[in-house]
């Protein structure tokens, strides 16, 4: 079969596929926000002075 119907019969057998890719990109996207989340909320990690951070220099530390 070749033909409008027969790209139709590929379309549709694809439609699972083309839906399905975008949610788990979503999902992805979800669980990558949760484990940010959870980072920020982990007590063992050091809180930042951000006037420090903003401030410092940007070549790095100064030995003197």
């Amino acid at each position: 079969m070749t033909g409008p119907k027969q790209q139709k019969l590929e379309l549709d057998a694809a439609a699972p596929t083309s839906f399905a890719r975008p949610i788990d990109y979503d999902l992805d996207d979800v669980e990558d926000l949760r484990l940010g989340i959870d980072a920020l909320k982990d007590p063992a990690d050091p809180v930042l002075d951000w006037a420090e951070v903003r401030d410092a220099d940007p070549s790095g530390p100064r030995n003197t």
